[in-house]
């Protein structure tokens, strides 16, 4: 038998599900497996509570493979697991390279997002999970603030009109910290990104700007998640 989350992660994630009702009995849940760290916590999770849960539900994995991934890994993962995984293969690197994208890792989640969600629509998967955590949340409510005037960041849970699909971060109350330490400990098969960009980006630049910021305003994190719940009904993450 598979050893199960931790608890105290597990319980950032039950909060999660339970606050923003992201999972109900019969629901088809298609997670996004991109072989990094969030979304293979996120699909041990999700396995662990389906396991335990007394809410019916099932799960399918789906990779969008860049050019340069090697799968296989995540291919037998699934396969312990008992999950059917299916692989789309996108050269989305060589479209961000003939695009000249200015923002290469935007466009490559969007893209990415909206092949999966297409093929949980055709596929009868109306749940959509991603493996974003507290740290992406409030890495982008700070680009959103520095970049666009904006104080908003991404939804829990949020449904895309165009494929009817409805997008879940079960992770979104879970650190980074405490996502590197369970993958280290439950020895999960994380694979490398093939992506040029890594380390390079905005973001990763957010990222470390947060870091400092954390020195100084050790609860942080805390005090951006209240605010995200207590924005005007359209951005809050009021349930």
């Amino acid at each position: 038998m598979l050893t199960s989350i931790n608890h105290s992660l597990r319980r950032k994630i039950g909060k999660a599900l339970s606050q923003w009702q992201m999972i109900q009995e019969g629901d088809n849940v298609a997670v996004g497996l991109s072989g990094g760290k969030d979304s293979l916590i996120l699909l041990h999770a999700l396995h662990d509570l389906q396991r335990r849960s007394p809410v019916h539900f099932s799960l399918a994995a789906i990779t969008v493979k860049l050019s340069g991934l090697d799968t296989s890994p995540l291919q037998s993962y699934c396969e312990a697991l008992d999950i059917p995984y299916n692989v789309i293969e996108q050269d989305i690197i060589g479209i961000i390279h003939e695009r000249r994208e200015k923002s290469p890792c935007s466009f490559c989640a969007n893209m990415r997002r909206g092949i999966i969600s297409s093929w949980a629509s055709q596929n009868g998967y109306r749940k959509l999970a991603l493996g974003h955590t507290l740290d992406d949340a409030v890495e982008t409510f700070f680009m959103n603030l520095l970049h666009s005037g904006r104080a908003k960041s991404f939804q829990p849970k949020s449904l895309m009109t165009r494929t009817g699909v409805t997008v879940i971060r079960p992770l979104v109350l879970a650190t980074e910290s405490a996502i590197i330490d369970e993958v280290k400990r439950l020895e999960l098969p994380v694979i490398s990104s093939p992506c040029p960009f890594a380390g390079h980006t905005e973001r990763q630049r957010m990222r470390d700007y947060i870091a400092g910021l954390r020195k100084d305003i050790p609860d942080l994190y805390g005090k951006i998640l209240h605010a995200l719940q207590n924005l005007s009904d359209s951005e809050s993450w009021e349930a």
